[in-house]
């Protein structure tokens, strides 16, 4: 027996029960299922003003998932790509650059463990923790085992 054809809102709220979506991600894969008259915009406006759909927690989620794993380049690059602008991304920088140098330390730690002893090793951290995005200055203090109270 067929399934009924779901509405563009009850597909909408689906993905925002599996997890918080930026208003440009959920247009995207709605758009796939939307027919003509219905008016998307329309729809990401009223679950914006119902509060089923939140930029701040999209955010909030999206740097929860990411922060224990990725530095702050990586991090902003990816809400960026996800349509986080302007002075909501600026305070998510902010928030993040306090912490970046523990959470760089932990990945250190986790993946090397010990100082390097010979100039290819010390390359191999070097590079392990820029590609996760973290900043040359935080990546040259975990390195280096400089004091993390700085």
């Amino acid at each position: 027996m067929r399934q009924p054809q779901l509405s563009l809102k009850a597909r909408a709220l689906r993905f925002l029960s599996m997890r918080e979506h930026s208003r440009m991600e959920l247009a995207r894969k709605l758009s796939k299922y939307a027919e003509e008259g219905d008016d998307l915009d329309a729809l990401l406006d009223l679950l914006e003003k119902n509060n089923w759909l939140s930029q701040e927690r999209f955010s909030e989620s999206l740097i929860h998932r990411r922060a224990a794993r990725y530095g702050n380049s990586r991090i902003v690059a990816e809400l960026q790509s996800h349509g986080v602008n302007g002075d909501a991304l600026q305070e998510l920088k902010s928030n993040l650059a306090d912490t970046e140098i523990a959470r760089a330390s932990e990945i250190w730690q986790r993946k090397f463990g010990t100082v390097a002893n010979d100039p290819q090793e010390r390359h191999k951290q070097i590079r392990f923790l820029l590609q996760r995005g973290f900043s040359q200055r935080t990546v040259q203090k975990v390195i280096k085992g400089a004091d993390l109270d700085d």
